[in-house]
């Protein structure tokens, strides 16, 4: 299948952004001489700086300073809206276009606009396949610098961020903060469509598409869209026949990660989806949904021969069988 051609534009008239600059040591190129200069850097020998905590060393001042806040948590820049606070000015600023909503970058493929050039860049290789990022140590390639980090820790088991309230550690910092919040249940990000709250900007991303009806992940396969790439990649599993995810207490296989998480808490009895009406608990955030049904009588599955709803998919299903073959079991709302 030929790779589409992407161009990048900035959403203003005049704009467009060639990539101009190359470096000479590995021909990556930029489109600011300013950021071609700095990564110029990383091939330099010389990084006579060095961080006494921990041994990284640096060819600028500014960078062990902004590394050494990674040890410290000191955080000096402040957003005047919410007083959220920032190690990098440069966060800061990204953070201040939430407020903004200022999206100068768009994708001249599906006209889909970002905040930031590098999001742009990222997205733009849902369109082109491109996976620049590979793992020395299995040849798995990566669309993001990021990914390949996170891959790389399944490999050397590293997991440095650990909960003070569980001992729960975790590979990332992101994660071990998003899961501090089924401690808290703070739910920061807000829809403003129907003012839904969530605990994570990823799952508010991913909700909003249920408004705009997005479907930006194509299978190369059959050409079915999905809104969430998980969900895309989870079907692909139906060409391919592929499961990945292999438990290690009972060797049982999964096609997704979040498929052999959600089996893992079998073997944990890991209750981390809590009720905040009877405060009873769950393994999966699917059953509590299903259970919160309990408490606010909603029945969002509806039989459309007779009309009669219910809480669950489950339910409905074993309800339309007395449609299909006339028994007369009775089925629960």
């Amino acid at each position: 299948m030929a790779t589409p051609q992407v161009n990048m534009a900035i959403n203003e008239p005049g704009k467009d952004l060639p990539r101009t600059h190359k470096c000479g040591k590995c021909d990556k190129e930029f489109h600011q001489l300013s950021d071609m200069k700095r990564h110029l850097h990383s091939h330099a020998e010389k990084k006579p700086l060095k961080c006494e905590d921990c041994g990284k060393q640096f060819s600028k001042l500014n960078q062990l300073k902004s590394h050494m806040r990674t040890h410290t948590g000191e955080r000096p820049y402040k957003c005047e809206e919410w007083s959220k606070q920032f190690s990098e000015l440069c966060n800061l600023k990204r953070h201040m276009r939430t407020h903004t909503d200022e999206k100068p970058y768009r994708c001249d493929e599906c006209s889909k606009q970002f905040s930031e050039l590098g999001s742009l860049e990222r997205h733009v290789r849902i369109h082109t396949g491109e996976k620049p990022y590979k793992c020395e140590e299995c040849s798995k390639q990566f669309s993001q610098l990021c990914n390949l980090k996170r891959h790389i820790k399944t490999h050397t088991g590293e997991k440095p961020y650990k909960c003070e309230e569980c001992s729960k550690q975790f590979s990332e910092l992101c994660n071990l903060n998003s899961h501090m919040r089924t401690h808290t249940g703070e739910k920061p990000y807000k829809c403003d469509e129907c003012s839904k709250q969530f605990s994570e900007l990823g799952s508010l991303k991913s909700h909003m598409r249920t408004h705009t009806g997005e479907k930006p992940y194509r299978c190369d396969e059959c050409s079915k869209q999905f809104s969430q790439y998980t969900t895309m990649k989870r079907h692909m599993s139906t060409h391919t026949g592929e499961k990945p995810y292999r438990c290690e207490e009972c060797s049982r296989q999964f096609c997704a990660l979040s498929n052999l998480k959600s089996h893992m808490r079998i073997h944990t009895v890991e209750k981390p989806y809590k009720c905040e009406e009877c405060s009873r608990r769950f393994s999966m955030l699917s059953h509590l949904k299903s259970h919160m049904r309990t408490h606010t009588g909603e029945k969002p599955y509806r039989c459309k021969e007779c009309s009669r709803s219910f809480r669950t998919s489950n339910v409905l299903r074993r309800h339309m069988r007395t449609h299909i073959d006339g028994s007369s079991t009775q089925v629960p709302k």
